[in-house]
């Protein structure tokens, strides 16, 4: 009897997982073509081009009316799903009306407001929120971080799994060393314990858990904020201990930045923003700023210069001038 072919999605999670796409864009891809699919009354994509793909683009702008960035994500899935997975060569998409980009500045708080909202935090939430504003980090680049990253004699931090697969150094503040060991301290007697139990295992990215079978239960490996509780891995069904969920953290900065009576549509990534508005706000480099937050075009970093406390031109209004 002949193996039966994959169905469809399940053949675009296993390229995505062949191309070491994140779980998240893996499911955003998968949502995506499905959703493709559907509006074309379950048509498969074979039998469509590039025309269904421009119908489908311009029913999310007009229609569903999503931001910019959603209709990029479906534009990439269909171009991932056509030349990665059904190897199929796609003219280019002209005609599709594009989603709305709105230009808004960055929330950025002033170095008292950020001092309020880490006053109202605690334990590992003060660490990670610490580390938001402190050195830099995106949300999910704390909560990967791992024990070896973290260099106290050197004071930095090694981010590995930052946006776009890139790797940078950024600092590590002094402020939250001592917090910070106690801290680690604290997340080796509970990884010794797992080990002591038969577990102790950790997900290792790429094909390093063939290459170094034994690296897993390494604490070097380890991340530096766990999880309470032991999960099952969604795309291989082992139960571990994996990193601490983002969620918790978002959740504990929107209440401190209410307790802190701040009137800010702030988040988590505020105190990344409010890291590079300070440290030009102190006459760092741009350049340096912008190899510190990782990003690939210093235009991205710019954007701060907007919303220096001075207009970033040190500008002096006519009504200050006396």
């Amino acid at each position: 009897m002949p193996e039966q072919k994959p169905k469809l999605l399940e053949q675009v999670r296993a390229v995505a997982r062949v191309r070491h796409l994140s779980l998240r864009t893996e499911e955003a891809y998968v949502a995506r073509i499905r959703q493709f699919i559907l509006f074309h009354g379950k048509r498969h994509p074979s039998e469509m081009a590039e025309t269904e793909i421009r119908q489908y683009l311009t029913h999310l702008a007009v229609n569903e009316r999503v931001a910019a960035s959603t209709q990029n994500v479906a534009l990439c899935a269909l171009l991932f799903l056509y030349r990665d997975v059904l190897k199929q060569e796609l003219p280019q998409i002209t005609g599709v009306e594009r989603a709305r980009t709105k230009s808004k500045l960055p929330v950025v708080f002033t170095r008292e407001e950020t001092a309020a909202v880490l006053t109202h935090l605690t334990g590992r939430d003060y660490l990670m929120a610490s580390l938001l504003y402190g050195s830099g980090l995106r949300v999910m680049e704390c909560v990967r971080l791992r024990v070896k990253d973290v260099e106290f004699a050197r004071r930095q931090l090694t981010v590995r799994e930052a946006k776009g697969e890139h790797q940078r150094v950024t600092m590590l503040p002094d402020t939250i060393c001592q917090p910070l060991r106690e801290h680690l301290l604290r997340v080796r007697m509970q990884h010794e314990e797992d080990v002591r139990r038969g577990g102790g295992n950790v997900y290792l990215p790429y094909a390093l858990q063939r290459k170094y079978p034994n690296a897993a239960r390494e604490w070097a490996w380890q991340y530096v904020f766990p999880a309470d509780r032991l999960s099952l891995d969604p795309r291989t069904q082992v139960s571990r201990r994996h990193h601490r969920s983002e969620n918790i953290l978002q959740r504990a900065v929107k209440t401190a930045i209410i307790k802190a009576d701040i009137n800010k549509a702030g988040s988590c990534h505020s105190l990344r923003h409010s890291f590079a508005t300070h440290l030009l706000e102190s006459g760092y480099d741009i350049r340096t700023v912008q190899e510190l937050l990782g990003h690939k075009d210093v235009r991205t970093t710019m954007i701060y210069t907007h919303v220096l406390n001075r207009g970033g031109r040190g500008v002096r209004s006519p009504l200050d001038a006396g």
